[in-house]
């Protein structure tokens, strides 16, 4: 097994992941565009697009679309997954490469979940779940059984999304919404029941 891991983005999004990282034996080394960033704890290298023998890589930045830009910058087989050991995921569900899942999050059977991904703290994707690349499902988010997710979509905290829903893609979920219907591409919807706001 490789062990060394270099997150790249020096944020707290960084951190979570070292967190989970270290847990699982993990050395870990920081790669941030600003280098004169500061991480308490660690030291922070000047990202750069060669990655040394023996490394592994996952991305520590919380938007979806610098995640995705820099996720075309360096091979695919360099991104590794990682799942906190508090998270339940079941082994009939798919895990792309590049997501995090956080601590207590519970994946149920069928569920196919995108490259790139953050799975955050206490969500629940239930069954037969398609969650599309370079999503965050936020903590305390529920996706009931059979939802899809767009690419680039974020859900926000504690929202629901019912049985069946599919949500578009760069779709924004304001916190505590509850969707009952489908959501097209580029909008931002909120409340309960949840609509479009732009």
């Amino acid at each position: 097994m490789i062990n060394n891991l270099i997150i790249l983005g020096a944020s707290g999004h960084g951190k979570v992941i070292a967190d989970i990282a270290l847990i699982l034996g993990y050395n870990i080394n920081f790669w941030d565009d600003d280098e004169l960033r500061k991480l308490e704890g660690y030291k922070v290298y000047q990202r750069r697009l060669e990655v040394p023998k023996n490394s592994c890589l996952l991305i520590g930045i919380g938007n979806n679309k610098i995640r995705e830009f820099i996720s075309t910058q360096y091979a695919k087989d360099l991104f590794i997954s990682l799942k906190h050991p508090t998270s339940v995921v079941s082994g009939g569900a798919q895990i792309g490469i590049g997501t995090v899942v956080m601590s207590s999050v519970c994946v149920n059977v069928g569920s196919i979940i995108g490259e790139h991904c953050i799975l955050n703290t206490n969500c629940v994707v239930d069954h037969d779940c398609d969650i599309d690349d370079f999503v965050h499902i936020s903590p305390n988010a529920t996706l009931c059984g059979n939802v899809k997710i767009g690419r680039g979509t974020w859900v926000g905290a504690g929202a629901t999304i019912i049985q069946g829903v599919k949500v578009g893609v760069n779709v924004t979920v304001g916190a505590g919404a509850v969707i009952l219907n489908d959501v097209p591409d580029n909008v931002t919807v909120v409340g309960n029941p949840a609509k479009i706001i732009k």
